[in-house]
C-alpha cells in the first residue's frame, strides 16, 4: 500500500498536466491575460555567419527568446510606435518542430513605413487563425508610445482588431523589470576587457535609473514595482544624431551612420586634449585623446580649406554637384569622421547627463534602454566610459541586448495574470495562488 506521503506525491504530480491542459482550453475559448512560462527561456544567438538583414518591406529582424516550456495560446501582439521606429513583439509557436513551446519574435520598421508593419501583423494575425483553428478568435493589439494615439484609427481599419493602448512610461518600466529579473544573458556590462560581461538575472533590482535613449532621451528613477518619477532628460537623443548626420553626411538610414562612425577618426574633427596640451593632462586626469571640445577644429581647418581653395581658383559648382551637394565643409572633413565625433557628442552628454541625476538621487545602478544603442559598440563604450569617469568607478552602466524592445515588451506583458514568473516579479499577492504557481512552471 502506497503511503500517504506517496500518494499525496503522485497526486501533485498530476495536478499539473491537469491543469496546463485546463489552461491551454481555457485560453483558446477566452482569449486575454495568459501566464507566459518563463521556465528555462533563453536568448536564441544570431549567426555571425549570416547576420539579419532588412527585408524588402523594411523590417528588421532582431534576436528572438525561446520559451522552450511555453505551450498556451497567446491570443494578442503589441507594439510600441515611437517618433522614428516602431518595435513589434510576438508569440510563435514553432510549427515546424517536435519540440514543445514557442519563442518571442522581435521585429521593427521606421515609424515612416508604419504601413509596411501593419501589413506583417496582418500576416501574423492569419498564422495565429490557421494554428489555432476559428475557435481562438481574432487577435488584439496591446499598442504604447505616442503612434499608440497618431495611429490608432489606421490601426483599427486595417487590422481590424481590438487595439488597447497603454501607457508608454509604465510599459517602459515593466519591460525593463521583465528582462532584468527573467531573461538570462540578457542585461550586461561593458569593459574594454570584457566587452559583453553578463549579469545574472535577479529579483533586488530596486532602485535604479532607466536611461531611455530613442528620438529624445528620458531619464526615470524607479523605486519598486510601478513606483517610478521622471527626473530628467535631454533633446538631445537618436533624433538629433539622425537629423544632424542626414544632413551633413548625406547618409540615408540610422544603421548606415553608425556603420561610417565606425570606420571614422574624430581627431579629425574634434579638438583633443593633446591637440592643447600636446600630451596628457595627467593632473586632471585627462588623456591626451579626451575630446575637448566636439568639432573644435571644424573652423580652423574650414577657414584654412577656403584659403586653400581660394589660392588654387576654389571649388566650381560642377565639382559640387557631382559630389552630390555636399558643402565646401564636408570636402574638406570626411563623413565617417563627422558620424564618430557626432556620436561622441551625443553619447557623451547623455552618459554625464544621467550620472548627474543618479548622484543627485543616489542610484547605483543605470540601464541604458532605447533603439539609439542598436547593440553599438561604440555607442555602449561611451556611454559605460562616461558613467565610469565622473563616478570614479563607484556607479555602472548597464546594457541590454533587446534595448529598444522594453516598451512593446512591457505592452505584451500588460496580459498576464498576476504573481507570475520564476521570481513572482510581477504585481504582489498577500498570498500565492496555487494554481498560478502550477502555471508558471
Amino acid at each position: 500500500m502506497a503511503s500517504v506521503s506517496e500518494a499525496a506525491a503522485a497526486a501533485h504530480a498530476e495536478r499539473p498536466r491537469d491543469r496546463l491542459a485546463s489552461t491551454i482550453d481555457h485560453t483558446i475559448l477566452s482569449p486575454g491575460t495568459v501566464a507566459i512560462n518563463v521556465q528555462g527561456a533563453f536568448i536564441v544567438d544570431a549567426d555571425p555567419s549570416n547576420p539579419p538583414t532588412p527585408s524588402d518591406d523594411g523590417a528588421q529582424h532582431d534576436t528572438d527568446i525561446r520559451l522552450p516550456n511555453h505551450i498556451s495560446v497567446v491570443s494578442h501582439v503589441a507594439l510600441d510606435i515611437g517618433g522614428s521606429l516602431a518595435k513589434l513583439v510576438y508569440f510563435s509557436h514553432e510549427p515546424d518542430s517536435k519540440d514543445p513551446g514557442g519563442r518571442l519574435n522581435f521585429v521593427k520598421y521606421e515609424t515612416d513605413q508604419i504601413d509596411h508593419c501593419l501589413d506583417f501583423i496582418k500576416k501574423v494575425q492569419h498564422d495565429f487563425e490557421a494554428q489555432n483553428g476559428s475557435r481562438s478568435g481574432k487577435m488584439s493589439i496591446m499598442a504604447t508610445g505616442g503612434g499608440a494615439y497618431k495611429y490608432y484609427d489606421e490601426m483599427r481599419k486595417v487590422l481590424g482588431a481590438e487595439i488597447l493602448r497603454e501607457d508608454e512610461m509604465d510599459c517602459l518600466i515593466m519591460g525593463l523589470d521583465f528582462f532584468i529579473t527573467e531573461i538570462p544573458r540578457e542585461v550586461f556590462t561593458y569593459d574594454d576587457t570584457d566587452p559583453m560581461h553578463f549579469e545574472e538575472a535577479r529579483a533586488d533590482i530596486y532602485p535604479y535609473l532607466l536611461v531611455n535613449i530613442g528620438s529624445g532621451v528620458s531619464m526615470v528613477k524607479v523605486s519598486g514595482r510601478r513606483e517610478f518619477e521622471r527626473i530628467g532628460g535631454t533633446s538631445l537623443g537618436g533624433g538629433t544624431l539622425w537629423g544632424l548626420l542626414s544632413l551633413l553626411t548625406g547618409a540615408q538610414t540610422f544603421d548606415d551612420m553608425l556603420k561610417m562612425a565606425e570606420v571614422g577618426d574624430n581627431g579629425a574633427v574634434d579638438m583633443l586634449v593633446g591637440d592643447i596640451y600636446g600630451a596628457d593632462y595627467s593632473k586632471i586626469g585627462l588623456k591626451s585623446s579626451t575630446i575637448a571640445s566636439s568639432f573644435g577644429k571644424v573652423f580652423k581647418m574650414k577657414r584654412q580649406g577656403e584659403t586653400q581653395a581660394e589660392d588654387h581658383g576654389g571649388l566650381s559648382h560642377e565639382c559640387r554637384e557631382e559630389d552630390n551637394d555636399v558643402s565646401d565643409s564636408q570636402a574638406i572633413f570626411k563623413p565617417e569622421d563627422i558620424s564618430r565625433s557626432l556620436l561622441y557628442a551625443v553619447s557623451n552628454n547623455i552618459g554625464q547627463i544621467a550620472y548627474l541625476q543618479s548622484e543627485k538621487h543616489n542610484l547605483e545602478h543605470i540601464y541604458f534602454g532605447g533603439s539609439f544603442i542598436r547593440g553599438h559598440r561604440q555607442t555602449i563604450q561611451t556611454l559605460s566610459y562616461a558613467i565610469n569617469f565622473w563616478s570614479k568607478g563607484e556607479k555602472k552602466a548597464y546594457f541590454l541586448r533587446h534595448e529598444g524592445y522594453l516598451g512593446s515588451v512591457g505592452a505584451f506583458l500588460k496580459r498576464q495574470p498576476r504573481n507570475w514568473g520564476r521570481r513572482n516579479s510581477f504585481e504582489e499577492y498577500p498570498v500565492v495562488r496555487p494554481t498560478i504557481q502550477h502555471r508558471e512552471g
